[in-house]
């Protein structure tokens, strides 16, 4: 089952099929399955390994003193997280990771996916270019995103958000990976001003939506 999940990761891509088991002994892999809403990691925990999710997605998030929380990203199957904690010498996570469904996990050591090993592996250059390359998305991602939150109006923030996520589907239809409630954390507004701002949106006919599937008018 790991082979076809290594394949599917962007971190293993350009990785020989004859390297996968030697990868898999060699960085320490460990599979673990987390159920809807259960916390892989904590805010303020050492960061100990990769995640590489194999099924499900999960949340990054940051929660202040009363609970509130704001969703970074959602990290969907395929993808990483903790990449950046691999890179740096960091004591603590500055999020908490949050499984958004049922998700499974594999975790590796990153130490071992960021440093050449003893054995000279030949996969390991690959992982490195790889890891920079999902590092480089990552910050362009949370670019994006301050586009957004810098916006003063629920509205605009709507707005960019939308205008964004129509540019990448290639189309003035799309479906965007967040509920209501998951929406306004990660745009940081009140959910009932968010929706208020989507009726008006709608009824002025600038877009029409279903659930989480948007149209731009």
């Amino acid at each position: 089952m790991e082979r076809s999940i290594l394949a599917q990761s962007p971190l293993f891509a350009g990785i020989a099929p004859g390297d996968v088991d030697k990868m898999l002994t060699c960085l320490d892999i460990r599979r673990r399955t987390y159920p809807r809403d259960a916390y892989i990691y904590t805010a303020e925990e050492p960061p100990r390994e990769l995640g590489v999710v194999v099924s499900g997605s999960v949340y990054l998030i940051k929660e202040d003193y009363w609970g509130n929380r704001a969703i970074i990203t959602k990290v969907a199957a395929g993808d990483i997280f903790g990449e950046a904690c691999s890179c740096t010498a960091v004591k603590a996570m500055p999020v908490s990771v949050v499984a958004a469904e049922r998700s499974e996990i594999l975790f590796l050591n990153y130490r071992k996916v960021t440093t050449t090993c003893p054995n000279a592996c030949p996969f390991h250059a690959a992982l490195i270019q790889n890891m920079l390359g999902l590092i480089a998305r990552k910050n362009l991602m949370l670019t994006n995103k301050i586009s957004h939150l810098v916006k003063r109006t629920t509205r605009e923030k709507l707005l960019s958000y939308f205008s964004e996520q129509a540019e990448l589907a290639g189309s003035s239809r799309f479906t965007i990976p967040y509920n209501r409630q998951e929406l306004a954390d990660y745009l940081s507004v009140d959910r009932s001003a968010m929706s208020t701002e989507l009726g008006k949106l709608r009824d002025e006919g600038l877009l029409s939506f279903r659930k989480n599937e948007f149209t731009l008018l």
